[in-house]
C-alpha cells in the first residue's frame, strides 16, 4: 500500500512543477526576447486600438463591371455596363468623355428660320413690299430642301452652310443685281437644323436645339427639366455620337465643373440611366439607331456588333470571375488573416474579408465562439506584434473581461488587422481536469504493477 500511495504523491509534485502538462497563457513579463504588454479592452483603448492603418484587400474590379464597357464595336458603340452588386458604389462606372470640338461661327442649316429687317422705312416701301411685309410681321423664310429661301421681287438666295456674314453678302449681291436698296440686317430667328434628345431619368424628355452659341451638357440637361434620379451613386449620363457610346457618372458630373461644360454636337443622343441592367438603355439607343438608319444604314449592322460583343464580354467576364474564384480556392491568393487558438471552438485561421473591416467578434463567432465549459471568459485575448522593426519582439495583448456579457460590445468595435491572434486561456479547472486525464493511466498502471508483484 505504501508504493502506490508514493507514486501518486510523485505525479502530483511533476503536476506542481509544470512537467506533465503544460498549458499556454499570456504573461506579461519579459519572456526572452519577448516583452507583452497587456492592455484592458475598454472603449477607450478600443479606439486607440482601431487607430493603426490598415487598407483591406479589394476584390478585382471584374466584380465591379459589366459587360457593357470597353471599345465599342464598329459603327454602334458600346453599351451602358451595369452594375452586379449594388452594394459596392465606387469604382464601376468608367468615365468616357466625348472628345473636345472645335468651335467656329454657326452655319445656317435646312429648316432653319431667318428674319430680314430694314432699318427704316422709306422709298424703299414700295420696292420691297413683300421684304418688308415679312418683316414687319415678324415672319421669317425657312431654309428650304435645297438650302435655299425664297424672297419676294428677289428670287431663290441660297443660304445653306453659311455664317451669318456670308449670307448677309450674298444677299447683298443679290439685292444690287434686283435694283433694291440693299440696306437690311439679317438673323436666326429659329434654329431647327442641329438638334440634340435628351432622355431617361429626366423631368421632360426633349430635344434642345443648338444655336448661335455652343450647347452644354448642363444646358441640355436644364432644357429637360433636370435629373430625377434618386440615388446618385449608379446614375450616368451617357452620350451617343456618330458610333460611339460616351458616359459620366452622374456623381463626377455634379463635382466637375469642366464635365458640365461638355460641349454637344448636332445630333448626340443623350439618355441618364439610372439603372442596373441594359435593357432600358439599349432600348434607347436602338431607337436612335433606327430613327437614323434612313440616313446611315450601316447602323443596322452595328446593332448585331453590338449584341455579339456584349455576349463576348460576358462570357470573358464570367471566365475571369470564376478563374479569381477557383485561386482563392486553391489558396493562390495573396490573403489576409488572424489566428484563433486556445479555446475557441476551433483552432484556425480566419480569412480578413475583401473590401471591410473585421471585428473580434466576426471572428470568434465565425467559428463557433467560445466553448463555457473549458474557456476562461476573463482572459479573451487579441495578441498584435508591433510594426516597429526595432521592437520585432514586442507584443501587445488587448485584453477583454467577458465576465460581463455588456463587454462582449467591444468585441463587436475593435478592429482586427493581419496576424492577429486571437487566443482565448483555459479554465483553471479545465487545467487540473486534463492532468488528471493525463496522469490516471499512469497511476492505473502502477497501481497495477505493484499489486502482480
Amino acid at each position: 500500500m505504501l508504493r502506490p500511495l508514493l507514486v501518486a504523491l510523485f505525479c502530483v509534485g511533476l503536476v506542481g512543477c509544470d512537467v506533465v502538462y503544460q498549458s499556454p497563457s499570456v504573461n506579461p513579463l519579459r519572456d526572452g526576447d519577448a516583452k507583452v504588454r497587456v492592455v484592458a479592452m475598454t472603449p477607450d483603448t478600443v479606439i486607440s486600438a482601431n487607430r493603426s492603418t490598415y487598407r483591406p484587400k479589394q476584390l478585382p474590379a471584374v466584380f465591379f463591371g459589366a459587360a457593357g464597357g470597353g471599345s465599342s464595336p464598329r459603327g454602334a458603340g458600346a453599351l451602358p455596363r451595369t452594375l452586379d452588386n449594388p452594394g459596392t458604389a465606387g469604382g464601376f462606372l468608367e468615365t468616357r468623355v466625348p472628345p473636345q470640338m472645335v468651335n467656329g461661327p454657326y452655319k445656317i442649316g435646312i429648316g432653319d428660320v431667318v428674319l430680314l429687317a430694314t432699318p427704316q422705312a422709306g422709298s424703299t416701301v414700295e420696292q420691297l413690299t413683300g421684304l418688308l411685309a415679312a418683316s414687319n410681321s415678324r415672319q421669317g423664310y425657312t431654309v428650304q430642301d435645297d438650302g435655299a429661301i425664297a424672297i419676294p421681287n428677289v428670287g431663290r438666295v441660297t443660304v445653306y452652310d453659311m455664317t451669318l456674314e456670308e449670307a448677309e453678302a450674298e444677299l447683298f449681291q443679290r439685292l444690287v443685281a434686283a435694283q433694291i436698296d440693299p440696306t437690311f440686317s439679317l438673323e436666326i430667328a429659329e434654329f431647327n437644323s442641329r438638334k440634340v434628345s435628351i432622355g431617361g431619368a429626366v423631368a421632360k424628355p426633349t430635344v434642345a436645339a443648338i444655336g448661335l452659341r455652343p450647347l452644354y451638357l448642363d444646358e441640355a440637361l436644364a432644357a429637360a427639366g433636370g435629373v430625377s434620379a434618386e440615388n446618385l451613386d449608379y446614375a450616368s449620363v451617357r452620350i451617343y455620337r456618330d458610333g460611339t457610346l460616351y458616359q459620366i457618372p452622374l456623381n463626377e458630373l455634379y463635382s466637375n465643373r469642366g464635365l458640365q461644360r461638355t460641349q454637344l454636337a448636332d445630333g448626340d443622343s443623350i439618355f441618364v440611366d439610372t439603372e442596373f441592367q441594359l435593357n432600358q438603355a439599349q432600348a434607347y439607343f436602338e431607337q436612335e439607331i433606327r430613327t437614323a438608319q434612313f440616313r446611315q444604314t450601316s447602323r443596322v449592322n452595328a446593332l448585331n456588333e453590338l449584341q455579339s460583343e456584349i455576349s463576348i464580354r460576358r462570357n470573358a467576364m464570367q471566365d475571369a470571375r470564376q478563374n479569381y474564384l477557383t485561386r482563392l480556392e486553391l489558396d493562390s491568393v495573396e490573403r489576409d488573416y488572424v489566428y484563433l487558438a486556445g479555446e475557441v471552438a476551433e483552432q484556425s485561421r480566419y480569412p480578413l474579408p475583401f473590401g471591410k473591416t473585421a471585428t473580434l467578434a466576426d471572428a470568434l463567432y465565425s467559428k463557433g465562439g467560445i466553448p463555457t465549459e473549458t474557456g476562461n471568459v476573463r482572459e479573451i485575448y487579441v495578441l498584435r506584434g508591433s510594426a516597429d522593426a526595432r521592437e520585432f519582439g514586442a507584443v501587445t495583448a488587448w485584453q477583454l473581461d467577458g465576465r460581463n456579457a455588456a463587454n462582449f460590445i467591444l468585441a463587436t468595435r475593435f478592429e482586427l488587422r493581419p496576424n492577429d491572434v486571437i487566443f482565448v486561456s483555459e479554465q483553471p479547472v479545465t487545467r487540473w481536469g486534463r492532468v488528471i486525464q493525463q496522469i490516471t493511466p499512469s497511476l492505473i498502471t502502477t497501481t497495477v504493477g505493484a499489486a502482480v508483484r
